[in-house]
């Protein structure tokens, strides 16, 4: 196991605002300590609205907040925040600003260039792309990609909700889940001009109204899974990396065939609708992660406040079922596994906790290791090693 500290960077819904949806301040730090997971608060960076996902530099010299709002600063629009981490004491100094064109953006990732930071923005049906200078300030945006039309679901996919950009292993294509659509979209990355390129196919279909939510790539690069939050499922992809062509493997349910839950919609807390009665089946799925090893797929259930491990077959690219470990809260939105050290640190939005697992390296099991931090409203956590 690794034997330095790491600074955890939180993001969450604020409180404060226009578009107040939580009760954070702004971005929480905390040092990590890799034995056991155990999170000690180091401070807050307050004022920042709805940092609901964070992405960090390959540098580990800078921060990046997506501002997940309908607008920012009187600005109609989402923005992305770009911060300095103090590498002794892991504090946020705020760099700038770029505005994402579009409203509600959700999620964000960067090039290992280091050059260019790419943000899907939900409401709008866009993907941008901003320029990242040497001193880890964000340019006005160097391209800008519109999403049309809809899918099956007249109420969740009216429209185009593009929900998540990856970049493949080799970083030549990048990858765009849209729940609205019911396809994952691949773009070739000019990653000297930062411009996105439809890929020939420019997307390939996965099952109507499953909604694809976010997405992972196999260590191999050979495989993508998406997880889908309306289906409450996860499919998995053979990936061509040299062509960027995605083909359906299999679809499977990411929770248990009895499961009843409250009925509640996301990013509002379980229970709130307590006075109605429960509705079988409701959850929301949400985040997916690969093992380091490739041996194992976990995804996130909003409803079912769980983590299902999936075995995968390398050989055959299907996968088998293997556990639901409760996430000892309530509504992960995200969770994060931290490779060196096999923990999975978990944020409960709907319960403000952050519950510490470790990951079973042979078996893909998780397990607690009794370390739960508070954290009001969390979203997403990035842990950034600055020594």
């Amino acid at each position: 196991m690794a034997s330095t500290e790491s600074f955890v960077y939180v993001g969450a819904y604020t409180g404060f605002g226009p578009n107040r949806r939580g009760k954070a301040d702004g971005i929480e730090i905390f040092r990590l300590n890799p034995e056991n997971g155990t999170l000690t608060h180091q401070g807050t960076v307050p004022g920042v609205e709805n940092p609901t996902f964070l992405a960090a530099h390959p540098s580990g010299r800078f921060l990046y907040a997506v501002n997940g709002s309908p607008s920012i600063d009187g600005h109609p629009g989402g923005a992305v925040t770009a911060f300095a981490i103090n590498p002794t004491t892991g504090n946020l100094d705020y760099l700038n600003r770029q505005f994402t064109i579009g409203q509600g953006p959700c999620h964000a990732t960067i090039h290992r260039n280091g050059r260019f930071l790419l943000a899907t923005s939900y409401h709008a049906g866009s993907v941008v792309v901003f320029p990242i200078s040497e001193d880890g300030t964000l340019g006005p945006a160097s391209d800008l990609v519109q999403h049309h039309g809809s899918s099956v679901n007249p109420d969740r996919q009216n429209q185009p909700h593009p929900h998540s950009v990856n970049f493949d292993c080799d970083q030549r294509f990048a990858l765009v889940c849209d729940l609205g659509l019911d396809r994952v979209f691949v773009y070739r990355f000019d990653a000297e001009n930062g411009k996105l390129i439809a890929n020939d196919p420019p997307w390939v279909a996965t099952e109507p109204g499953v909604g694809p939510r976010h997405l992972a790539v196999h260590p191999s690069g050979r495989y993508v899974f998406t997880i889908n939050e309306i289906g409450s499922s996860l499919s998995s992809f053979a990936y061509d990396p040299d062509r960027g062509v995605l083909t359906p493997v299999e679809t499977r349910s990411t929770i248990p065939e009895d499961f009843v839950g409250e009925p509640y919609t996301p990013d509002v807390q379980v229970g709130a609708a307590a006075n109605r009665p429960p509705v079988v089946g409701t959850n929301f799925a949400s985040d997916v992660h690969v093992a380091p090893n490739g041996r194992f797929v976990y995804g996130s259930n909003r409803g079912h406040d769980s983590i299902v491990s999936f075995a995968f077959d390398e050989s055959t690219g299907r996968l088998s079922d293997l556990a639901h470990q409760s996430t000892g809260g309530r509504t992960p939105r995200t969770f994060t596994i931290d490779a060196p050290d096999s923990l999975v640190l978990v944020p409960n939005q709907g319960s403000d906790s952050i519950v510490a697992f470790r990951c079973d390296e042979a078996s893909g099991l998780l397990s607690p290791t009794g370390a739960i931090a508070t954290s009001p409203s969390p979203t997403h956590l990035v842990i950034v090693r600055t020594s």
